[in-house]
């Protein structure tokens, strides 16, 4: 078994979670969730971030709008929808069982 491999499956079981979480707190830039989501080690790159954030577009959890940007083009920023709000708070709950019982299981002593 490979650990790297492991690692990784482990890591994209969380991401849309966690790129949820993150357009929570309200309207963000593409290239501001990649630079959280590498800063806590949950490491991303475009190719993998823009095609979720299109997924989760297309399943109504989040839109955009274009901003003016100052040095450039115009920047997509994301934000949740109602129902990607929804979608997120039931996903916090199962989140929060999946703590407790991976807990309950690795602090478990052998005797």
């Amino acid at each position: 078994m490979n650990l790297e491999n492991a690692q990784v499956q482990m890591r994209k079981g969380i991401l849309e979670y966690c790129i949820l979480h993150i357009i929570s707190r309200g309207e963000v830039y593409a290239s501001d969730m990649l630079d959280e989501l590498t800063a806590a080690k949950i490491i991303v790159v475009e190719g993998t971030l823009y095609p979720l954030l299109t997924r989760l577009k297309n399943a109504g959890l989040l839109e955009y709008k274009w901003i003016e940007s100052k040095s450039g083009p115009p920047r997509k920023y994301y934000k949740l929808t109602d129902r990607g709000s929804k979608f997120l708070s039931k996903l916090t709950e199962t989140w929060d069982e999946l703590v407790h019982s991976t807990q309950t299981i690795t602090t478990k002593s052998n005797s």
